[in-house]
C-alpha cells in the first residue's frame, strides 16, 4: 500500500494542472479580497483597532480550511483518471489487495491535504507579518496543525464518497470547479455568515468544513480581537463573532470546539463508511 500511496502523490505533484485547479479557488479568494473585499470589509470596520489585521486573519484561517477541501478532491482525481483510462483494471490484477489499493487513494489524498494546508500556512504567516501581524505562538502552530489534521481526515473522507461516482475526468474536473466557488460561500468566506438569511446560516452549521474555518478563526484571530475589542461590552465582542462565524450558535447554545471536533470526526467516519459501501457495490 505504501508504494501505491508514493504513486498517487507523484501522479499528483507531477501534474501541474492538477495542483493549480485544486488551488484555484484559494487563488479566486485571494483575489477578491485583495481587490476589493479587504478594503470594504475594514472601512465597515474603522473605528476598531487593528482593523485591518483582524480580517488578514479571518480570511487567513478561511483559506487555510479551503484548501483542506480542494486540495483533497484534486488529489482523488488520480483515482477518477485511472478509471478512465482503464488503469484500475490492472491495479486490480495486480497482488495488491483491494483495501490497500481504496487505502492508497485515501492515504494519499490524505497526505496531499496535510502538506498543501501546511504550505498555505506557512504562505499566510508571511502575508501576516507583511502586513504588521504577529508570529504565530508555539500553542497556535500545534493547534493549527491539529485542525489540519483533522480537518484534513473529514474532508478526505467526504471527497471520497462525492469522487466515487464519478466515472468521467471531464465531469469530475467540472464538480471540481462547482464545488471550489461553492466552498467559498459554505465557510462564509465571500458572505459573511452574519449576513445571510437564517435557513442558510443552519445549513453552513451542519456543512463539516465550515466547523474547520470557524476553529481556524477561533485561534488565529484571537489575539486580534482581543487588541480590537479591548475594554468592549462582552455583547459588542459575541455579535462581532457570530456575524463573521468566529462564533456558531444553535438556539441558545454556543458550539464549543469540542462539539466541533466532534463533528468532523463522526462525519469522518460516516462518510468513510459510506464511501467503502459505495466502492463496494461497484466492484459487484
Amino acid at each position: 500500500m505504501i508504494n501505491f500511496t508514493k504513486r498517487n502523490l507523484l501522479v499528483f505533484f507531477k501534474d501541474k494542472a492538477s495542483v493549480f485547479f485544486s488551488l484555484l479557488s484559494v487563488f479566486i479568494i485571494i483575489g477578491m479580497y485583495a481587490l476589493f473585499l479587504g478594503d470594504v470589509w475594514t472601512r465597515s470596520m474603522s473605528d476598531i483597532t487593528g482593523a485591518r489585521t483582524i480580517m488578514d486573519s479571518w480570511i487567513v484561517a478561511g483559506l487555510i480550511a479551503v484548501t483542506s477541501v480542494t486540495t483533497t478532491m484534486g488529489a482523488f482525481g488520480a483515482m477518477v483518471e485511472d478509471k478512465t483510462k482503464k488503469i484500475i483494471k490492472d491495479i486490480h490484477s495486480s497482488p495488491l489487495p483491494r483495501a490497500s489499493i481504496a487505502g492508497g487513494y485515501i492515504l494519499s489524498a490524505f497526505i496531499i491535504g496535510v502538506i498543501m494546508c501546511v504550505i498555505a500556512l506557512v504562505l499566510c504567516q508571511l502575508y501576516l507579518l507583511s502586513g504588521g501581524g504577529a508570529l504565530f505562538t508555539g500553542v497556535q502552530l500545534l493547534k493549527i496543525f491539529g485542525l489540519i489534521l483533522i480537518s484534513t481526515f473529514s474532508n478526505t473522507a467526504m471527497m471520497l464518497l462525492f469522487v466515487s461516482f464519478f466515472q468521467s475526468i471531464n465531469a469530475f474536473s467540472i464538480a471540481s470547479t462547482i464545488i471550489g466557488t461553492i466552498i467559498g460561500f459554505m465557510t462564509g468566506i465571500y458572505i459573511p455568515i452574519g449576513q445571510l438569511p437564517e435557513g442558510v446560516q443552519w445549513v453552513i452549521k451542519l456543512f463539516p468544513p465550515s466547523h474547520s474555518a470557524l476553529m481556524l478563526r477561533q485561534v488565529i484571530m484571537e489575539g486580534p480581537i482581543k487588541t480590537g475589542f479591548a475594554g468592549a461590552p462582552v455583547e459588542a465582542v459575541d455579535g462581532f463573532k457570530e456575524m463573521l462565524g468566529v462564533m456558531f450558535k444553535v438556539g441558545e447554545t454556543t458550539v464549543t470546539p469540542i462539539m466541533s471536533i466532534g463533528l468532523l470526526a463522526v462525519s469522518g467516519i460516516l462518510f468513510l463508511g459510506l464511501s467503502m459501501l459505495s466502492l463496494s457495490r461497484k466492484k459487484r
